[in-house]
């Protein structure tokens, strides 16, 4: 048997657009003869589809689309299967009224072969809020060649039963306990299972267990591409019965992958892909869908000379190519004169436009504006956050203007403590390094100007030196709001703040838990209490790319109005 796995990228809602890549998707499996081609979890839909699979209406469009796909198979690709994604409606009145199913089209029409049984509700996961568990798991069975195949199917989560792998386990049943009973040849996992640190490692060792229970193949479908926040990395593969890797699909890009069951294939080693190059090639792809599925053609970056706003703008060019990436920089009297020129050389480097709008006027002019309300001219946080607040409004007002999507640069660390001026620095469309601790941009920062990258960032037509620049990445982080104004001036040193952030947000630890690592109490409860105050400035922030176990998102649910214990 000859078996495709389609690793697409579709966008969310569009159900005819999905439709047709799926069918191009065919076209390119029958062109090698394949006998049947996998595509990712709810693939007509894109994952997750969310409220839209409350829409009435939206439902039942899908059904003339899975309709014409079915007809198209069985005149243009008769010989082929195909296992699709699709939100299944149940038959009676209760709530929730789908399944996240699959079904098997080929040239005699269309029917159901399996529905999710494990559905996630943690952390971005929502499942329970849709669709209703499966009590059974799917199966199949082929005539391919006088010998049958009895496959059996799952679907993302349900592949999630070792807990010691993962770390936690759904309560629910074991999906795979009835191909142990039911002797199966062949496993297929159809997913959407987005990219988080180590998440691609999880994936292979859990299908490599299953293998090993089940000793037949498992194949693994993933979808790619960027959803709003979240960031679906690919990385399919084929796990034989030994639990080796024969088949290994590239990360982050649309790709068919086929295993044809008669030929011998070696076994390929397990993904050794620089950690930083897999997280740089992760948040490019997110910023190229955003920007694509949102219907923006070019990007806006405020250029300050410092290395958030730097790592973005690379990012930025690297996704949508320099002649669509604009740059702004708006020096204050506070603005020190290696900042200026940093950012001027970055945005050589670059080859980027670089205009610049000075801001001292404009803060005179506030300045006047408000003296009399206050009864003197803004001083200290006031003043500050005002100087953020005429850039944030320059920066939106050319955005709206050019049509640009404005790219916020602030990091996690100064979303965690409050370290960012709402309606300022937060302005933007997508907060694209949100989900980077400080000390996470440093070290990408560091590879991206390594040897190391030379050959990945040539193919993204980026210079081979430091792009960043040794200037950049060496300065002491400033916001330059007032003179001689260092971060380091109101929070400790980053990697002591993200070390301790990393305890609260990921692991939600506590103040002993702290206190065991050696840290001291009063600054563990300081950095507690600017985590808590700056609950409502990050609801109000733009969306933040996910690549941690744990972002500020949608996992991220801790009320504004609350009172609790630490």
């Amino acid at each position: 048997m000859k078996l495709a796995l389609g690793q697409i990228n579709p966008v969310i809602g569009d159900l005819k657009g999905n439709g047709d890549l799926i069918l191009k998707a065919c076209y390119k499996a029958s062109q090698d003869n394949v006998d049947m081609i996998i595509t990712p979890e709810l693939s007509l839909w894109g994952y997750p589809p969310k409220d839209l699979l409350l829409k009435p209406n939206h439902i039942k469009e899908q059904w003339p689309i899975l309709e014409n796909i079915a007809n198209r198979i069985a005149n243009e690709f008769p010989s082929l299967i195909l296992l699709i994604g699709i939100a299944e409606t149940t038959t009676d009145i209760q709530l929730p009224s789908l399944f996240n199913s699959i079904a098997l089209v080929d040239k005699t029409g269309w029917k159901v072969v399996a529905r999710k049984q494990l559905l996630p509700t943690y952390d971005v996961f929502d499942e329970k809020r849709y669709f209703r568990p499966a009590k059974n798991s799917g199966r199949i069975q082929l005539m391919r060649e006088n010998k049958t195949w009895n496959i059996g199917i799952t679907i993302c989560e349900d592949l999630w039963v070792h807990e010691k792998i993962q770390g936690h386990r759904l309560e629910g049943p074991d999906p795979l306990i009835e191909f142990e009973k039911n002797k199966i040849n062949l496993l297929l996992n159809l997913s959407a299972s987005p990219f988080t640190y180590k998440k691609e490692s999880i994936r292979e060792k859990l299908a490599i267990h299953a293998a090993k229970r089940l000793q037949c193949p498992v194949a693994y479908v993933n979808q790619i591409g960027g959803n709003d926040e979240l960031i679906f990395d690919g990385a399919s593969f084929i796990i034989n019965e030994k639990g080796n890797q024969i088949l290994t699909l590239p990360r982050c890009r649309e790709f068919i992958g086929i295993w044809d069951s008669s030929s011998c294939l070696e076994t390929l080693p397990i993904s050794q892909q620089d950690p930083q190059e897999m997280l740089l090639e992760t948040l490019i792809l997110g910023v190229k869908d955003y920007a694509k599925k949102c219907g923006f053609k070019s990007a806006l970056i405020g250029l300050s000379g410092g290395i958030d706003s730097a790592l973005v703008a690379v990012i930025a060019v690297a996704a949508l190519g320099k002649e669509n990436v604009s740059a702004v920089s708006m020096p204050s009297p506070w603005s020190s004169p290696h900042s200026i020129k940093d950012a001027n050389e970055l945005a050589t480097r670059l080859g980027i436009q670089l205009d610049e709008i000075p801001i001292q006027s404009l803060m005179k002019t506030y300045d006047t504006s408000l003296e009399k309300v206050l009864g003197e001219v803004p001083i200290g946080l006031t003043a500050e956050n005002l100087q953020a607040r005429i850039r944030g409004t320059l920066l939106m007002a050319i955005a709206n203007k050019k049509k640009h999507l404005l790219l916020s640069t602030g990091n996690k660390s100064e979303l965690a403590v409050g370290y960012c001026t709402l309606y300022g620095d937060m302005n933007g469309g997508l907060a694209v390094i949100g989900d980077l601790y400080k000390t996470s941009v440093f070290k990408l920062c560091a590879w991206i100007d390594s040897d190391s990258s030379k050959k990945y960032k040539s193919g993204l037509g980026l210079i081979e030196g430091e792009v960043i620049g040794s200037a950049i990445r060496n300065k002491l982080p400033s916001a330059e709001l007032r003179p001689n104004q260092l971060d380091s001036d109101s929070l400790p040193e980053y990697e002591t703040l993200d070390a301790i952030l990393k305890v609260l947000i990921e692991k939600k630890g506590t103040i002993n838990d702290l206190k065991d690592k050696g840290y001291d109490e009063d600054l563990i409860k300081h950095i507690q209490r600017l985590l808590k105050q700056s609950e409502f400035k990050r609801r109000q922030a733009p969306p933040m790319l996910k690549v941690s176990k744990q972002a500020f998102g949608s996992g991220w649910r801790i009320p504004i109005a609350a009172e609790y214990l630490e």
